[in-house]
């Protein structure tokens, strides 16, 4: 990416010439507001490329990207996606779609039901475990764009929200049953205030990378597994007497999530018994 401009006109680079990857990640933070300038055509053609050089399972790419270019798309995700404003006026945005259909079209029209009905091979339909794996692939994707887009200057942040209201995102981009928007991006170059914010704090590795098997933490350490976060929530929500007790209200029993568990829920219905299955 060095031949990229970045905002100021140069590539990020490090003491030898090269841009610093480490330091792009250590220093990568969520971004929310942008400037309104545009990115240009081939700043995104260049990031498209790094992106389809991502790590994927067998060279398969089973994910699909849609790139949101219409005002009147970008206001329907913000109001679907958990009421987020900013969508509306991020200059990218891109929802990353874990994708088999494309793989079981390419089997209907490689001839695989003629290889089926002459007893060559046994019927199979995509499965949960095809879902997950093109998932791990849509996330790389996803992942390596963001690098790549730190790199030169450009801001973004993960919309996770996109799994919820499956049935609206289905309509709205007219979704094929053996496809799900794993993830979305919204990309931009980020205002000062915004460049400039307090990396937030991150739970200590000792309790995230364990050796050889799965370590339960100890009462102590799951107390004080989030205190980093405290001081970004303001007081607690009515009823609760402590933090774990307030992310529990605010996050994991709130509605968005009991919609994102529906909406997901819907989506692997669908996936195992679609309304249009293919051919084969």
């Amino acid at each position: 990416m060095s031949d990229v401009p970045t905002r100021t006109g140069r590539p990020a680079q490090g003491h030898d010439g090269t841009p610093d990857t480490m330091d792009i990640i250590l220093k990568r933070r969520s971004v929310r507001r942008y400037l309104p300038d545009p990115i240009p055509p081939e700043i995104r053609t260049k990031l498209l490329e790094a992106m389809l050089r991502a790590p994927t399972a067998g060279n398969q790419m089973l994910y699909s990207v849609i790139d949101v270019e219409d005002p009147a798309i970008k206001a329907d995700l913000a109001e679907s996606c958990d009421h987020q404003p900013f969508i509306a006026t991020a200059p990218w945005v891109l929802v990353f779609l874990a994708d088999v259909q494309r793989m079981y079209d390419f089997f209907q029209a490689s001839g695989v039901k003629e290889l089926i009905e002459e007893g060559k091979a046994s019927r199979a339909l995509p499965r949960e475990a095809d879902l997950f794996l093109a998932a791990c692939d849509a996330l790389i994707a996803a992942q390596t764009l963001v690098i790549a887009a730190e790199s030169i200057g450009l801001g973004s942040c993960y919309i996770g929200d996109i799994m919820e209201n499956y049935e609206f995102h289905r309509g709205l981009f007219d979704l094929p049953p053996y496809t799900f928007p794993i993830t979305m991006l919204a990309l931009g170059y980020p205002t000062d205030p915004q460049r400039n914010r307090r990396l937030t704090d991150r739970i200590p590795a000792e309790h995230i990378v364990f050796t050889d098997r799965y370590r339960h933490l100890g009462r102590h350490d799951l107390r004080h597994l989030y205190d980093h976060n405290i001081g970004r929530s303001g007081a607690y929500l009515p009823g609760a007497g402590n933090f774990g007790q307030h992310s529990y209200l605010r996050k994991f029993s709130a509605d968005f999530m009991e919609e994102m568990r529906r909406s997901v829920g819907e989506m692997l219905r669908n996936w195992q018994q679609p309304s249009h299955p293919g051919e084969h």
